[in-house]
């Protein structure tokens, strides 16, 4: 679910350049693992799989502002190297449509891209830890919290060494007005959640980035649980119908 809505000319330039930089290596590195066959008998898989995300991300659940990514189970079926490709084509989609500006799609695949590898080593390391005193759907849940929280960490990390300030962009899709913390609402108007600042005078116009922690953490649990069960549900499907896709790649 972590993505950033920043618009382009907002980041500084050296962090774009070296998100973009740091993506355009890991898709080489990538595309080499993938071996010529892999990848035209994966070659549909990976269409679905992007599909789905791209449909899913697109989906705003008010009023946390919260969309699924499916990207820990995309990495699980995928791989980590197709997996990561997976959330590059995503987000190249995304930002045609603006879901995220063109310049930041380096910076939204590395943490996307954290989401799908992460989660895929972090999936079969308990399965072989775990064996069978835990379930796959269960499993693939914890591993999905333990994911988003990671790319979560990530993110806030991107906006805090850039130095730009939270309260003028939309974390997690919500739009911060000076008074109150409010988010989008596809059926329209605004739905106000909470107030972020009191009703003052002194009210403040920058928010520091342990607030803007807390905020993105605190309406991530939301939808982390969300994603964890939906996760955890399709895991547990494929491990009935098609075990093979759950299995460890390469």
């Amino acid at each position: 679910m972590s993505h950033i809505h920043i618009p382009d000319g907002v980041l500084p330039f050296w962090i774009v350049a070296a998100g973009w930089v740091l993506t355009v290596v890991l898709l080489m590195l990538a595309a080499r693992s993938v071996s010529g066959r892999d990848l035209t008998d994966k070659l549909p898989l990976l269409g679905v799989m992007s599909a789905t995300m791209i449909v899913l991300m697109m989906l705003e659940i008010v009023p946390i502002a919260y969309h699924v990514n499916l990207s820990v189970i995309t990495g699980i079926i995928l791989g980590p190297a197709l997996g990561f490709i997976a959330a590059f084509i995503v987000n190249v989609i995304l930002a045609l449509v603006g879901h995220g500006g063109v310049t930041v799609i380096g910076l939204n695949t590395l943490v996307v891209g954290t989401e799908t590898v992460v989660g895929y080593y972090l999936f079969h390391a308990a399965t072989r830890a775990l064996g069978n005193r835990l379930g796959i759907g269960l499993i693939a849940a914890l591993v999905t919290l333990v994911t988003l929280l990671t790319s979560s960490a990530v993110m806030i990390g991107i906006v805090g060494i850039s130095n730009v300030n939270p309260a003028e962009q939309a974390p997690l899709g919500a739009i911060v007005e000076p008074e109150a913390l409010s988010f989008g609402n596809p059926f329209g108007g605004q739905i106000l959640v909470f107030e972020l600042f009191p009703r003052a005078e002194q009210r403040p116009t920058t928010v520091d980035l342990a607030t803007f922690a807390r905020l993105v953490l605190f309406l991530g649990m939301f939808g982390w649980t969300l994603e964890a069960v939906l996760t955890g549900l399709i895991a547990r499907y494929l491990q009935q119908v098609r075990p093979d896709l759950l299995a460890a790649k390469g």
